[in-house]
């Protein structure tokens, strides 16, 4: 049996771009869209920063290693030193993820630091922030 190549293969074309809701932004859509992705990585990095700086110096309201070591272990049952690892991933992961090193591992250890958080801390509350749920 013989296949014809051109039934095989996939096209190239990509479809037309959608048009914008108001006419008017497309100009500045199509200049903007390039930076979409990296300004949601550098936001996304900055907000993690400053909760990492909270357990690991103190910073910002924050209680430091020791401190959230024993909120770990008292309230969560976590042992004391995941305060550390999540301080670090959180700070250093934060930066990495503003600057573009290692976004994918980084972005992999954010997602466990974050799944512990929601698991130990935000479910039991429920969903809304109101009650400091995992919407939060």
């Amino acid at each position: 049996m013989i296949v014809n190549a051109k039934e095989t293969t996939m096209s190239l074309v990509s479809p037309p771009p959608a048009k914008p809701l108001i006419p008017g932004v497309g100009a500045l859509e199509r200049a903007l869209s390039p930076f979409a992705e990296p300004m949601v990585r550098v936001a996304a990095g900055l907000l993690l920063l400053p909760h990492g700086a909270q357990k690991l110096f103190g910073w910002f309201g924050g209680y430091g290693v020791d401190a959230t070591g024993q909120f770990f272990a008292a309230k969560l049952g976590l042992p004391p030193s995941l305060a550390l690892v999540a301080g670090i991933i959180e700070f250093f992961g934060g930066i990495a993820l503003a600057l573009g090193l290692a976004t994918r591992v980084v972005a992999a250890l954010v997602f466990g630091v974050m799944a512990v958080a929601i698991i130990f801390v935000h479910w039991p509350v429920g969903f809304f922030w109101t009650a400091g749920g995992f919407e939060y």
